[in-house]
């Protein structure tokens, strides 16, 4: 196993200190009556992934995923329970952290790289493939505070790609910048991924997740959902569960959520096409356009509709025999 997690849980425990002064606080414990209360982030969280897995870890805002990766990577000790890695470790969790908003941002990639462990040598050897990943060739010598959030989000994006791990933990990252570079972000983890990385990745984007992962932790207000292989189910079950508000209790709940996402989705892409059909139709029969008729006409006959003159017949689906052969 590179990742083992058993029963992890996490507790923060907070207090009035910073109301009543110390003062009061030195009373009260004196009496007995300071009062504190306890959160807690994560609850018996278990699971295991191999060499070249991608973990994906679904779950709202707020139930427990991002704390569970400080204590993947090492940053926080788990209250109860306990978590094994095997290998290398880069985490990819606060991107725009770690950056001095009156240096230029040549200044902060080196800074940034030095708070990661890289040489000068090793940086001067990549500083030119940063800036052209980054794509800020033209504002190497800006003050870091005038690019906008975006912008310091690619660079710190790509200085963290030169990182060679064994374990890749990414926290969100790949929703940075525009389409177009989150497109070259995926490709970009992609590649890292293909060479054997183990990868733990948490994003609110259920397509990356569906198209990255080939495990899935779900993860509701610090409750372990289901730890899985099933992704499709997972995420289908999770898609519905967004709407109804219902989290499932066991495999059977899981199941059942993921068909009835499935049958949602085909009732509104039937209501998709039907309204787009309409659409079409209409332009048919009231377009002034002929390029937009000539369009309509050639997308219904495509759909399997009868145009001649203007006028639609709807499409009649043949009687299918027993064996599967029309009649």
């Amino acid at each position: 196993m590179i990742i083992q997690a058993e029963n992890v849980s996490i507790r923060y425990i907070t207090g009035d200190f910073k109301d009543i002064g110390l003062k009061e606080y030195i009373i009260r414990r004196i009496t007995n009556h300071y009062k504190v209360n306890e959160f807690w982030a994560d609850r018996n969280i278990t699971f295991s992934i191999d060499k070249g897995d991608m973990l994906g870890i679904i779950g709202s805002n707020g139930a427990g995923k991002s704390t569970l990766l400080k204590a993947v990577s090492g940053i926080m000790v788990p209250t109860e329970g306990w978590v094994k890695t095997n290998g290398t470790i880069a985490a990819l969790l606060e991107l725009s952290s770690g950056f001095d908003g009156d240096l230029t941002v040549k200044e902060n990639a080196f800074l940034r790289g030095a708070l990661l462990g890289y040489t000068r040598d090793f940086m001067n050897s990549k500083y030119k493939e940063i800036i052209e990943f980054a794509e800020l060739e033209n504002f190497q010598d800006r003050p870091f505070k005038q690019l906008s959030s975006g912008m310091k989000s690619r660079l710190a994006f790509s200085i963290a790609c030169l990182v060679d791990p064994d374990i890749l933990i990414l926290d969100e990252v790949l929703a940075v910048g525009d389409g177009a570079f989150r497109k070259k972000s995926e490709n970009k983890m992609r590649e890292i991924l293909s060479s054997g990385v183990t990868g733990v990745l948490v994003s609110h984007s259920i397509a990356q997740v569906r198209d990255m992962c080939n495990k899935i932790l779900w993860i509701d207000k610090g409750i372990q959902v289901t730890f899985t292989d099933n992704v499709e189910e997972a995420c289908n079950a999770y898609e519905e569960f967004l709407i109804t508000k219902q989290r499932p209790e066991n495999q059977e709940q899981i199941t059942a959520l993921s068909e009835a996402y499935l049958e949602r989705r085909a009732r509104e892409l039937e209501e998709q096409q039907k309204n787009e059909q309409e659409k079409l139709m209409d332009v048919l029969e009231n377009g002034t356009s002929d390029s937009a008729v000539e369009a309509a006409k050639l997308f219904l006959q495509q759909r399997g509709f009868a145009v001649t003159d203007n006028q639609v017949e709807t499409p009649q689906e043949e009687p299918i025999t027993e064996d599967g052969e029309e009649v």
